[in-house]
């Protein structure tokens, strides 16, 4: 399952899906040429006047850095040589040979179609025709209520992705021993409020940390319920989704969803994608973007925090302020509950309790996957609208009911998701 160059099983049926490359914002300077590493392959990245394209980094020729190429208005060229390459790998000029040689039209290098949504260049790395985009929100709604953002961890995609589908964690390791002015919560995750209610989420997961979790599989992948009865009569419900083959649709808050991918960039690093999407008003994105750049700056969206500097662990701070003792920024305590495991988890080593039910059967799922595509199978094609993703508390007796209700009555009150 962790395993990912090229040849191996899952890296395969990984490839078989679209794949976050760059965010568009990395493009957008006067030399938009970019070096990637995906899936264990070295690729550049660059636009032309009419598209993206993402070919083999190192040159066919005798192997220069293209990242380091002239960009022109219709393809890359080698510094080396002056070999150039259009969009889709074909060298169409060797202006080093003799005139009139024909070499150019025997040399042609891997390359990817690249499409751009919702702020996101996205990779098709498989074979033969591309799917369609499912209608997920975060493809669906207007570039004015999407922001897209990603940030490195020093990890396996996999234990990456199975800490979304993790819900019991949030109550132990996210726990703040205080609650902050809900008013103050715009951007930040866990420190809003639920919907149809006042009750800060801080609170809800401090003081009902031993939630009720139901999984089932959908046409998508598979859904989640996280239940944490307040009373009687009210009852905290979060609803979350598994896109396969590695993609998570969470709640942010009652407005906003986070749809984020982990993308292997080799069987020790991945990077995380997120599409926040909101269903209020349009998202402030330059306040979003400030927030997220203090822990993860560009130019690389490695993060300030990590292994080398114990995820700036406090142990003061542990002992009154959060749990973890590592700051208020989530993203870093998902990223220490991930690294610390090591690059690449022993999973024979784990003792899993009833909680992990979710990440239990995602492993199925993508097992499943990963043998039907080995047998020539077509793998599981993904085409749903939404999925309802769901934050908030409502009647402990018609939980199910409510939970539905609340997002047809989101949708309906949305300027875009109606």
């Amino acid at each position: 399952m962790t395993r990912i160059g090229p040849g191996t099983p899952a890296g395969k049926l990984l490839r078989r899906y679209w794949q976050p490359v760059a965010l568009l914002d990395e493009m957008r300077g006067e030399r938009p040429v970019k070096a990637v590493r995906l899936f264990g392959e070295n690729l550049v990245l660059y636009r032309t006047e009419k598209n993206f394209s993402l070919i083999q980094r190192h040159c066919p020729h005798r192997g220069a850095d293209l990242a380091y190429g002239r960009i022109e208005p219709d393809g890359l060229r080698c510094s080396f040589h002056g070999w150039k390459f259009d969009g889709r790998g074909k060298c169409v000029e060797t202006p080093a040979e003799p005139q009139g040689s024909r070499l150019c039209e025997h040399i042609k290098t891997v390359s990817y179609p690249v499409v751009e949504k919702s702020g996101i260049l996205f990779a098709w790395l498989g074979e033969g025709a591309a799917p369609a985009f499912p209608h997920f929100d975060c493809f669906v709604a207007p570039d004015a209520y999407t922001f897209a953002f990603k940030g490195y961890w020093d990890c396996n995609w996999l234990q990456a992705l199975e800490v979304g589908i993790d819900p019991a964690h949030a109550s132990w390791l996210h726990k703040y021993f205080e609650d902050e002015d809900t008013a103050g919560s715009y951007g930040k995750q866990f420190r809003g409020v639920p919907a149809d209610s006042e009750l800060p989420i801080s609170k809800v997961l401090r003081e009902y940390d031993r939630p009720e979790i139901r999984v089932e599989r959908t046409d998508y992948g598979m859904r989640l319920q996280t239940l944490r009865r307040i009373s009687e009569a009210q009852t905290h419900i979060r609803v979350t989704n598994i896109l396969f083959p590695q993609a998570f649709v969470i709640p942010m808050n009652a407005e906003m969803t986070i749809t984020q991918w982990h993308v292997p960039v080799d069987d020790t690093g991945c990077y995380w994608y997120s599409i926040f999407t909101s269903f209020g008003g349009p998202v402030d994105k330059k306040t979003m973007r400030e927030q997220r750049l203090r822990t993860y700056p560009e130019p690389d969206y490695k993060p300030i925090r990590g292994r080398s500097n114990g995820w700036g662990f406090d142990a003061q701070e542990q002992k009154s302020k959060t749990f973890t003792g590592m700051g208020f920024d989530i993203n870093i305590h998902d990223q220490f509950a991930c690294e610390s495991q090591g690059v690449i988890a022993d999973r024979t080593k784990e003792n899993l309790g009833s909680t992990d039910k979710g990440i239990v059967l995602y492993r199925r799922l993508l097992m499943d996957a990963i043998r039907k595509n080995e047998a020539g199978e077509q793998p599981p094609v993904i085409d749903a609208i939404g999925p309802p993703t769901i934050d908030g508390i409502g009647p402990t007796a018609k939980i199910d009911e409510y939970w539905k209700e609340s997002d047809q009555k989101r949708r309906k009150q949305s300027q875009w998701a109606a």
